[in-house]
């Protein structure tokens, strides 16, 4: 049975809902005993693994307590664990896990550089596919018919592979998205809604690195279908899709009314379809994808972050009453947290899938960094995301903060708020969620509306530097307006972090500027990565932007040669 009909097979339509609601019912039964579910969890990935190179030279057998692991295991990041993880990638067994990795999850993190995240079959049974199916309860409960038929779901993130890249060893070394869980890990469940859709498979060929071609084939066949829901996860990449409607659209439109894809013959011609295409541009101008699919339902995306800047107008453009849930607080490395209901960005920590420790946000994070364990977090703080797990993560520092909302079932619940890295130019020590709320803070003074920002420290010869801030207004802002803003700005930046507000006050910063852009700069940005032959997953908002190549690319601004931008 091929993809298309496996979604189209009743029984398992409903084999997979009842599996989907089991493991929310199971996460939900967990909450009744968080901490009981934290030390069982320790106590199996210490058996299970207290064999192994990593789990000798630290003691695993002689480890009985959450602060007993504390003191064997620093604090650490891929850094730390790389040098193991690459001896796993070659081949040899039991180095971080007595259960061999049948494939390296790849993750650009914050630098761009691609990691090697051992995957193993105990890690997704324990820890990936509980939570993995629990994520997709809301929009299966709520909106059914996303599963109506297999071509009601727009997945953008799938992305097969037919020779994926391998380590040395010969595992595949591909993206989450990229993985066939079925045949790698004996789940043919776990496949994703959308995956049974007619694009799921191009029917043409085209290189594997033509990420931009793949996603306008994607589109071109999505046009001619009743697509009731968009699964992004990266948030950026939903954003684009209405921009790359309108780039594409002249090609769309024909391809539709000959029948081609990608300029090769693929189905009888539609005309009917495409001269319906052609009046809905016609009588609107710019096509949005609520004229293309006007039973849209739900989109399924991160939320927070910078996305929460743009995600209320960019969810318009699909429908008036389209939904937008939230996608799991999770990384290639692991889960952190599931949303389990409507919220619109929290999830509830996953306390059966790992062990977890948090640290403030504030602070840097180190070897030695005391952490709190669940229970001891407090609502609307931000901390440090630590990790251990069965598959061979201990005490891992994911580089992501994330932010208590509340604590419902006994267990708090979060939503990411952005990176671990800073930006400290002059001892402000900005961290992503801080300017995130610093930018809401004067948007909602103001009224006034972006579609994404991001900023840089800038340097100037006849002042101290300055924060420039790269926007892209909704509709044009008079410059009083912008002065306003930039005003507030300032003062919210200082209020949600103590060393920006000490350093404007000892002239170590200069008030921040603003440089207003076209409302598309960073969809163009964007589009210009993807085409460049990095993978949409991992093409991210960026606040931060120091490099000066990014920049550029961004703003059309060389900073070495604007170097005064700010007044």
């Amino acid at each position: 049975m091929n993809s298309a009909e496996a979604w189209a097979d009743p029984d398992r339509l409903r084999r997979y809902r009842e599996r989907v609601f089991a493991e929310r019912q199971a996460l939900r039964t967990a909450f009744a005993d968080p901490v009981g579910q934290q030390r069982r969890v320790l106590a199996d990935l210490l058996e299970f693994n207290a064999g192994t190179a990593y789990g000798k030279q630290h003691g695993f057998a002689r480890i009985r307590t959450l602060d007993d692991f504390r003191r064997a295991v620093p604090v650490q990041t891929y850094t730390d664990l790389e040098p193991w993880i690459e001896r796993a990638a070659g081949g040899e067994a039991d180095v971080l896990t007595a259960d061999r990795p049948a494939v390296f999850f790849t993750s650009s993190g914050s630098t761009g550089a691609h990691k090697k995240i051992p995957v193993t079959p105990r890690f997704m049974r324990t820890t990936f596919f509980p939570f993995y199916y629990a994520a997709w309860a809301p929009l299966i409960e709520h909106f059914p018919d996303v599963l109506a038929s297999p071509d009601a779901v727009l997945n953008l993130k799938h992305d097969p592979l037919t020779d994926p890249p391998t380590t040395a060893s010969g595992r595949p070394h591909v993206g989450a998205s990229q993985v066939d869980f079925g045949a790698a890990f004996g789940e043919p469940l776990s496949a994703e809604p959308g995956t049974g859709a007619p694009w799921a498979r191009l029917a043409v060929p085209v290189a594997a690195d033509r990420h931009a071609e793949k996603m306008y084939l994607r589109l071109r066949l999505a046009v001619e279908s009743d697509v009731r829901c968009v699964i992004g996860i990266n948030p950026a990449m939903v954003a684009a899709l209405p921009y790359q409607l309108n780039l594409w659209w002249p090609r769309i439109v024909k391809e539709v009314r000959d029948g081609t894809l990608g300029g090769l013959p693929h189905r009888p011609p539609n005309p009917d379809r495409a001269t319906e295409l052609e009046r809905l541009a016609h009588r609107h101008g710019t096509v949005r994808p609520s004229h293309i699919w006007p039973r849209m339902r739900a989109l399924f995306c991160w939320t927070t972050g910078l996305a929460s800047l743009y995600l209320p107008r960019l969810r318009a453009e699909f429908g008036p009453d389209v939904a937008a849930l939230p996608a799991p607080v999770a990384a290639s490395e692991g889960p952190v947290g599931v949303a389990l209901d409507r919220h619109s960005g929290a999830g509830s920590l996953v306390v059966n899938a790992a062990v977890y420790e948090f640290a403030d946000a504030d602070r840097d994070l180190g070897p030695d960094t005391a952490t709190l364990q669940p229970h001891e977090l407090e609502t609307d703080r931000d901390y440090h995301v630590v990790f251990s797990h069965v598959g061979g993560l201990y005490r891992y520092a994911v580089g992501d903060v994330v932010r208590v909302v509340d604590h419902r079932g006994g267990v708090p619940r979060l939503e990411y708020t952005g990176r671990a890295n800073r930006s400290d130019h002059a001892g402000e020590r900005l961290r992503d969620a801080q300017v995130i709320r610093a930018l809401h803070s004067a948007l909602d003074a103001t009224g006034l509306e972006l579609r994404n920002a991001a900023c840089r420290v800038t340097e100037s010869a006849h002042r101290a530097p300055g924060y420039t801030f790269a926007v892209a207004p909704r509709t044009e802002w008079r410059q009083d307006e912008s002065d306003r803003f930039t005003a507030l700005l300032d003062e919210a930046l200082g209020r949600e972090s103590a060393g920006y507000g000490t350093a404007r006050t000892e002239g170590r910063l200069s008030a921040p500027a603003l440089l207003p852009l076209d409302p598309d700069a960073f969809l163009r940005d964007w589009q210009a990565q993807v085409e460049s032959g990095v993978r949409p997953t991992q093409v991210k908002d960026r606040l931060f932007r120091q490099d000066p190549r990014q920049w550029a690319r961004l703003t059309g601004q060389d900073p070495e040669r604007h170097g005064a931008a700010a007044p």
